[in-house]
């Protein structure tokens, strides 16, 4: 994994190399580095939802755009992620301007771009190379646990996808050291599946860490597909290049900025 260095001003995607040098695609884990955004937002903050300036979220997304792309006209779609496990393909008929509520996305159509918005949830990126398919989808512990990542599978599958071809990456999110859960989190994971015990560390009585990278992985490896590479990095811990949400909260912020994580099929 390698971090791209750019001018400030720029923008700073973080790229799986084995991903970056596959033909026919583009991709991106960006970082809060570059961009419009001051303030709590400072750099490059994607979020329509956020209450920052939407003129400067509507310029940080065209830069996003506009690297994903390679300076073509293309097009970015986002869905109204509400931590579920609800897959929508695009394009859609875009007879509102509304997002669709949905925690994932499919595509076999080049030049539209599917992005993910994260502020410590898991970002995962999906590419069938044979098939030309791709996929994105935004994983937080709610949606990870309810069937997100696999009903993303199923739905680059409905396009074509063969479970066999198809390639994952994990975006950078909220480190395990950081991410401190309660005794009725930890009993919701165990009740699905005992063996989910190896995902939590014992802090004390009633309290533990939570790995959602790693327990993300082995949702992706028990769906039969392969993971490439995930990004090393805390959300919560390195404030100076993503945002997160739990900082935010602890630090009494009254909102967060939101990152992107973005793939397209070139024609």
């Amino acid at each position: 994994m390698t971090i791209m260095t750019v001018d400030s001003k720029k923008l700073d995607p973080i790229k799986c190399n084995e991903l970056a040098e596959m033909e026919g695609v583009r991709h991106g884990f960006f970082t809060r580095q570059g961009g419009f955004s001051k303030g709590i937002y400072a750099g490059l903050n994607c979020g329509l939802s956020s209450s920052d300036v939407r003129s400067n979220v509507s310029k940080n997304r065209e830069l996003i755009a506009q690297e994903v792309s390679n300076g073509k006209v293309s097009r970015i779609n986002t869905v109204d992620q509400v931590h579920g496990n609800k897959v929508i393909s695009f394009p859609l008929a875009r007879s509102s301007q509304k997002p669709p509520r949905a925690d994932g996305a499919v595509t076999n159509e080049p030049w539209e771009i599917l992005a993910i918005l994260t502020a410590d949830c898991a970002p995962i990126l999906f590419f069938d190379p044979k098939a030309r398919v791709i996929g994105a989808c935004h994983a937080g512990w709610r949606g990870a646990i309810d069937g997100v990542v696999e009903n993303t599978i199923l739905g680059m599958v409905s396009l074509g996808a063969s479970r066999s071809q198809i390639i994952s990456v994990i975006g950078p999110c909220i480190g395990h050291k950081s991410y401190q859960v309660g005794q009725e989190f930890w009993e919701r994971f165990i009740s699905i599946d005992s063996t989910n015990r190896r995902f939590f560390e014992n802090t004390k009585k009633g309290r533990y860490l939570f790995d959602l990278q790693g327990f993300v992985k082995n949702q992706l490896h028990r769906s039969d597909i392969q993971v490439l590479s995930s990004v090393a990095g805390d959300t919560f811990t390195e404030n100076q290049k993503f945002f997160s949400f739990r900082r935010s909260l602890i630090m009494g912020e009254p909102d967060y900025g939101r990152m992107v994580s973005a793939i397209m099929l070139r024609s």
